[in-house]
């Protein structure tokens, strides 16, 4: 992570008010027959009001191999330094070695899915700044793979971490840097998905990235961000994974059940339009990337057990920064995962022992179970995400002055669409705790309930139950 002096100002909306008995009106329709669901269902029918699990999420879960993570991790600490402007042309030590062989990587679990990943470099030269962290000109190079989607190709969702490490000084780029937690754990969860999701095949795209130049200024997020917009991909998501293997924090503090997950709200460059739409009907809890923190907090409380998520409301941790920026930057929805307890004792430090105290990013220092588990929840989200349908367009609400609440959207185009699920919950709650079934219609009338007094989404549900994220509606007529 580099410290980042940019700061987001974040509006909070606060009205309470009393809930009422809901009743659904939707649109008649004529009736339609449904084709039978995919191998491996295992759940009703979504129409039946209940929003059910996929058996083969569980099994991606069961899946993620905490040995293959370990080993994922040292070898990467085994390169020494993996500083962004440290040797390219060992075959042992540096960053262009440890790159090469996360190129291979990748390359391996393809021939392993019969060559369904594209693997390959994207990279710019960043040119040199005297007073910044690139002092020549240097080659910022990150490893990507990308499983394309079976129906919805140009739709994607992105595993990332990064692979660059550092030491006290951010400019030593030859001192022992094993960068093992920080943030080989991210990058070895993002080889970890693709081995247990290549086995399968999805809707949308999922893109694995092992970024680099994080440490010297976000620049291969920058640079995936750039090349997401100039390829059109349109991003539903983008879980960008630093630090995710501690679990014994600098104050004594421990513990493996909690992650937290970092949802920043209104962009700082938001249209002043867009602005007063917030400041006068609210939604600043609700934005894309927000939403998206919620689905992983569903998913988390669905398919991993022994994990719960925290969503906290901010961009990062005070003073810091990760590759997930440049992405909401960019406007795309994305979120931080990581750990919950830190020791700054092991990040950003030359390896070595002063005054008693252990310093150093070590491979010794990093609870395996736990970024299996972590990893879990990456796998688990990407593929409910991949499978699921894409979220609604042109989501409205009205009914002030009203008893009841009308919601209208456009249709999604998807070849196994169900339907549509309206979610709403007070404003005091961060999750959505009440819901309806509407079916395959674009509008629905919420009897009894007052527009005033809760939150709403509308999310598109396929006939196996996978659900997209939720939009928060504008204010319509």
């Amino acid at each position: 992570m580099i410290r980042t002096s940019r700061s987001f100002a974040v509006l909070l909306a606060v009205a309470v008010a009393g809930a009422a008995q809901a009743q659904v009106q939707v649109p008649n329709r004529p009736a339609t027959r449904d084709p039978a669901p995919r191998p491996g269902q295992s759940v009703s029918a979504p129409n039946d009001g209940v929003a059910g699990e996929d058996a083969r999420i569980r099994q991606i879960v069961a899946g993620v191999s905490a040995q293959r993570i370990e080993a994922d991790i040292r070898r990467m600490a085994a390169f020494g330094t993996r500083h962004t402007m440290s040797d390219t042309l060992s075959q042992t030590r540096g960053i262009g070695a440890s790159r090469r062989w996360l190129y291979a990587e990748f390359q391996r679990i393809s021939r392993e899915c019969g060559g369904c990943l594209e693997v390959r470099y994207i990279g710019e030269v960043i040119p040199a700044n005297p007073q910044g962290r690139i002092r020549v000109p240097t080659n910022v190079v990150n490893v990507v793979a990308i499983q394309r989607g079976q129906t919805d190709p140009n739709r994607h969702v992105l595993i990332t971490g990064h692979y660059d490490s550092r030491v006290n000084d951010v400019m030593d780029a030859t001192s022992d840097a094993p960068g093992a937690n920080d943030d080989a754990s991210g990058v070895a969860a993002a080889l970890e998905a693709a081995r247990v999701l290549s086995r399968h095949r999805f809707d949308a795209t999922i893109v694995y990235g092992a970024l680099s130049g994080e440490e010297q200024g976000l620049l291969g997020g920058e640079i995936l961000a750039r090349y997401a917009k100039a390829n059109g991909w349109r991003i539903a998501g983008v879980l960008n994974n630093d630090i995710i293997g501690n679990t014994r924090g600098q104050t004594g503090a421990s513990g493996n059940t909690t992650a937290r997950v970092f949802a920043p709200g209104i962009a700082p460059d938001a249209p002043a339009a867009e602005l007063r739409r917030y400041l006068y009907s609210g939604g600043e809890l609700d934005t894309p990337t927000r939403q998206l923190a919620r689905y992983v907090d569903r998913v988390a409380d669905r398919y991993v057990n022994d994990l719960d998520v925290q969503m906290i409301y901010r961009l990062d941790r005070f003073g810091r920064g990760g590759d997930q920026t440049p992405f909401f930057l960019a406007g795309y929805p994305a979120v931080r995962i990581t750990e919950t307890y830190e020791d700054y004792t092991r990040q950003h430090q030359n390896v070595r022992v002063e005054n008693g105290i252990r310093y150093g990013d070590t491979p010794d220092m990093v609870d395996y179970p736990y970024v299996a588990k972590m990893t879990s929840l990456n796998a688990a989200s990407l593929a409910s995400l991949a499978w699921a349908p894409a979220a609604p367009d042109s989501v409205t609400v009205a009914g002030g002055v009203s008893p009841n609440t009308v919601l209208r959207w456009k249709a999604v185009n998807a070849p196994d669409l169900a339907g549509y699920r309206v979610y709403w919950r007070l404003p005091t709650e961060p999750t959505w705790t009440r819901s309806r079934w509407v079916g395959n219609v674009t509008e629905a009338t919420l009897e009894n309930v007052i527009i005033d007094n809760f939150f709403f989404g509308v999310v598109a549900v396929d006939r196996e139950g996978h659900e997209s994220i939720a939009v928060y509606p504008v204010p319509g007529r």
